[in-house]
């Protein structure tokens, strides 16, 4: 083919459309400065050069204009043409201050442009002062974006700086703006009358409230009592935050963009403000509270007879830590110990009922830093679900399914009402597969012939695995080859629950998806039902926001891990591999649960290590050394690096001069190290 014609098929394929495609999607920013937009259910990101963003920021919702399609390769470019939505209004970084002018300079390795700050604006801060500002206007014809401070920040506070602006880079607002302020403080603190009359009133049955020691937003209590049927009635009573946040109002408007509250080590970042969460809605002893309850008849072994869904006011008699009805439910004595024990042998067989069925039971260790006044770690609290933890999470899965359930029988012209549905996919065979090849190796079983096959293995294995060295290994792998748990209209149910039926109503303090249940489930008892044809987007707002709350959590504990390790540069810990990969494997040390990485490069020296992806391991080829997840291993911390937020450690010989029993010793031979593990394959399968 001659150049010629090899250039105008190029042009042919790289040519402009003649009708332009305008797709929505999320601009990601490159260190380098270029864009790309991310189009859900669009093969191929498109390409947008930094003049092209018109006013848009990393990680904003956009419109982009396709001007250039290559239709051999399926790349794009583009021009964006509108800002959907912001990801971050807030940024920290430092202030140039002059005489006539300010301009704020972010902190962020994606390029932006700096924010033009008014004289009036600066809040009073200085030249070079580290601060907080707000993006407040930027038109599309302005070269430079207006701005605003908002906070100072100090700079001996540097733990501080660190969480606001994990904050701030996952998009989570630090500051409330002054109109939901205004509208919040609005708020009536006393009952009205007038809502009361409409209202179930259960304010004379016993009610009282369970959780965390240092927890202010107490969204959910319970009531118990008995009925002279012999049936007890118990009550899930929720914070009713869509009485005080409605539709169409700057609070709502703020709390769904938010969509979760953030819970950091050392702070929470709330979805509503505190005379919402802390006040207004929360359900603090010997104060009367609008609810929206669930309330059952049941029999003594947890068989629901009959329930009842509505609006109510409620009276909370008593607040309990865990820790306080722990002990009540251990020592058989305390405040209302009848009703808790009673409550406590419910929710027991209502759990066991639960995993006869399917559910999986995963357990979860929960790490939590005691930090001094100035947040600084300055020790490790393991965290266990025990039987009062327990009792609170059966009473509030039985709520969320009964209202998804009921919810779900309503259909109008045939239809289902949008609804925000709590779904979990069925695990991915392909993903699970080297996960049963590995469970294998430890003697654990899988029956793949159905998922509820899977589900019935997991849990035989996970009880099998108790207090096993494989124990904590199994566990971590079998939750990642999970699917994760979302919220949609489309109501496929919850696996690792083993429900057809789930949502979420019990947390409307630090949930939004909980808001619209309330209000879906609202409108149905009114008889009115909503039909909201948005849900679908407002669902995927919500998981995606709840997947940067998460990230950020997970940014913060690093933080705090790498912050408490700095003190033990140079010291030698045993620690369990958590994790493996072609650059080198994960420890988390047992003593403080802090993860760090022994990169390939330190491990060099012994051997040249190649990732065995199937066994979760690292072999070293001269020698058939192994480090596999769940190995414990001798480690010396070497490296803190705040700013990374990165732990390094190196592998080392145990404090006798061994390698301790997890790590394998050299085959002699390899042939006859293949040998030998054939033999002992064919001797298992004799056997099975």
């Amino acid at each position: 083919m001659s150049r010629k014609k090899s250039k105008q098929k190029q042009k042919q394929r790289s040519k402009p459309s003649s009708q332009a495609t305008i797709l929505k999607g999320k601009l990601e920013v490159t260190r380098s400065g270029m864009g790309y937009v991310i189009v859900d259910n669009v093969a191929g990101d498109v390409l947008v050069k930094p003049a092209d963003f018109m006013t848009a920021l990393n990680g904003d919702t956009v419109r982009v204009k396709v001007i250039k399609e290559n239709t051999r390769t399926g790349k794009k470019e583009g021009k964006i043409t509108e800002v959907v939505t912001r990801k971050q209004t807030e940024f920290i970084g430092h202030l140039q201050l002059s005489a006539n002018y300010a301009f704020f300079v972010p902190d962020t390795d994606k390029p932006m442009p700096d924010l033009f700050i008014p004289l009036s604006s600066t809040l009073g801060a200085k030249d070079k002062d580290r601060v907080v500002a707000r993006l407040v206007k930027w038109d599309k014809d302005d070269k430079k974006p207006v701005g605003e401070i908002i906070s100072i920040m100090q700079p001996e506070d540097e733990n501080d700086a660190a969480m606001k602006e994990l904050l701030a880079q996952a998009g989570f607002p630090l500051f409330f703006p002054d109109d939901v302020m205004e509208e919040a403080a609005r708020l009536p603190e006393i009952l009205s009358s007038e809502e009361i009359a409409k209202r179930k009133d259960c304010r004379d049955i016993l009610t009282f409230t369970i959780d965390p020691v240092d927890a202010k937003d107490f969204d959910d209590a319970i009531s118990v009592r008995k009925l002279n049927s012999g049936l007890y009635e118990i009550g899930v009573h929720i914070a009713d935050v869509s009485y005080y946040v409605r539709p169409d109002t700057e609070l709502d408007a703020e709390a769904y963009k938010r969509a979760t509250s953030v819970y950091l080590p050392d702070r929470v970042n709330p979805m509503l403000p505190e005379k919402i969460s802390n006040e207004l809605c929360s359900l603090r002893p010997h104060e009367d509270k609008f609810t929206f309850s669930a309330i059952f008849q049941m029999t003594e072994k947890g068989d629901v007879k009959q329930y009842w869904l509505g609006k109510t006011v409620i009276h909370s008699d008593h607040r309990f830590t865990y820790e306080d009805a722990q002990e009540i439910i251990e020592k058989g004595e305390g405040p209302h110990q009848e009703e808790i024990l009673l409550l406590n042998s419910i929710a027991q067989r209502i759990r066991k009922k639960r995993f006869s069925k399917g559910a999986i039971n995963f357990s979860s260790q929960e790490v939590r830093f005691k930090l001094d006044e100035k947040g600084k770690p300055v020790g490790i609290v393991v965290k266990e679900s025990k039987e009062a933890h327990q009792l609170i999470e059966e009473f509030m899965l039985l709520a969320n399914r009964t209202v998804a359930e009921n919810v779900s029988k309503l259909k109008i012209n045939k239809k289902p009402v949008p609804f925000p549905y709590r779904v979990h996919d069925q695990p991915d065979e392909e993903k699970l597969a080297p996960f049963v090849a590995f469970a294998k190796k430890y003697g654990y079983h899988f029956d793949m012939s159905s998922a509820q096959g899977i589900a019935k293995s997991f849990n035989q294995m996970l009880e099998a695995a108790q207090g096993k060295p494989e124990q904590h290994v199994l566990e971590q792998l079998g939750i990642r080859t999970m699917a994760k748990a979302i919220y949609t209209s489309e109501n496929i149910g919850h696996y690792g629950l083993a429900f057809e039926h789930y949502c979420h109503f019990t947390s409307p303090i630090r949930r939004y998806p909980d808001v619209l249940v309330h209000r879906v489930l609202e409108s149905i008892i009114e008889d009115q039902p909503v039909l909201d044809k948005k849900m679908e987007e407002k669902c995927r707002h919500s998981s995606e926001r709840e997947r940067a709350a998460m990230e950020c959590e997970r940014a913060g504990n690093k933080y705090k891990q790498v912050e408490f390790m700095r003190d033990y540069l140079g010291e030698t810990f045993e620690g369990v591999i958590s994790g493996v990969a072609a650059f080198g494997f994960f420890v988390e040390t047992i003593l403080h649960k802090c993860e760090g990485m022994v990169s390939m490069l330190s491990l060099s020296e012994y051997d040249d290590f190649r990732l065995v992806e199937s066994d979760y391991s690292l072999v070293g080829m001269r020698s058939g050394r192994k480090f596999r997840m769940g190995d414990k291993v001798w480690i010396r911390v070497v490296a803190a690096n705040l700013e990374k937020r990165q732990l390094d450690y190196e592998w080392v010989l145990g404090p006798n001069g061994d390698e301790e029993t997890t790590v394998r010793p050299a085959a002699k031979n390899r042939k006859q190290e293949k040998k030998t593990a054939t033999a002992k394959t064919t001797r298992k399968k004799k056997t099975e």
